[in-house]
């Protein structure tokens, strides 16, 4: 009977919901920080996984594309499913908290030093034994400063990640280049081998025919009786004394 009266509750108020406060909502969670889903659907860092599921679907049924006008709804709407994902997701979820956590720790030192420089303030968180600290990280003003710390840290880390990443692409392609380079010059050289292969026995016949043609043509040869013929190899001519006959 309770789930009804809170499924009546909700659709009376959006039924109230006017197109303005749709457009605005549209606006709010497109302009959220975008790696951190808690933003998205604004929502404080401790709630439950019941929270974010409920947060989802009141905001989900604002921005709907069907519902709003808006232009950017369905990018909006888009915006809240993936913020929802993140935040059932327990490993997501713990790694943004992590985050979160160092964060409260860089917080905390800060606030430690200048409560140093605050005698009274220092005084005082002293003698409510840490309720005086407990009561200022509840504030608005802490947080609004966790948010913004949060922001940071989640850029810093992103921007790491990309780095890494772009590094991690940088070696994968010149890893592939030099494979490449590799296959070629073997591509190359089996190509040359076979090649050579080929060529093979019209080198064997070419080392055959010169060595019994230059077997008979290398003797001395008697021209008539007062006639002795040498061979010129270099120019493939027959000296005759001072003249000049050609061989081929």
């Amino acid at each position: 009977m309770a789930s009804e009266t809170e499924e009546d509750l909700l659709k009376s108020f959006m039924a109230e919901v006017s197109e303005v406060e749709r457009d605005n909502e549209v606006q709010r969670i497109l302009g959220s920080f975008k790696l951190n889903p808690f933003e998205h659907l604004n929502l404080p860092f401790d709630v439950s996984t019941d929270d974010v599921k409920k947060q989802y679907r009141k905001l989900s049924l604002l921005v709907h594309p069907d519902k709003c006008k808006h232009p950017q709804a369905k990018e909006a709407f888009g915006a809240l499913a993936k913020a929802q994902q993140l935040l059932l997701d327990p490993q997501e979820r713990g790694y943004i908290l992590d985050q979160v956590t160092a964060a409260k720790e860089e917080l905390r030192a800060k606030r430690k030093k200048e409560l140093k420089k605050d005698n009274a303030s220092r005084i005082k968180a002293t003698v409510d034994e840490g309720k005086y600290e407990e009561q200022y990280e509840r504030s608005e003003e802490f947080q609004v400063q966790l948010k913004l710390k949060v922001r940071e840290i989640l850029a810093e880390k992103e921007w790491r990640r990309r780095k890494m990443q772009m590094r991690i692409s940088e070696e994968e392609g010149r890893l592939k280049k030099d494979e490449e380079e590799t296959k070629e010059m073997w591509k190359r050289k089996r190509e040359h081998e076979e090649q050579w292969e080929e060529t093979r026995e019209n080198r064997v016949s070419s080392w055959r025919d010169f060595m019994k043609t230059g077997k008979k043509v290398s003797k001395l040869v008697e021209f008539h009786s007062n006639f002795q013929i040498s061979v010129c190899h270099s120019c493939s001519f027959l000296l005759i004394k001072s003249q000049v006959i050609e061989l081929y």
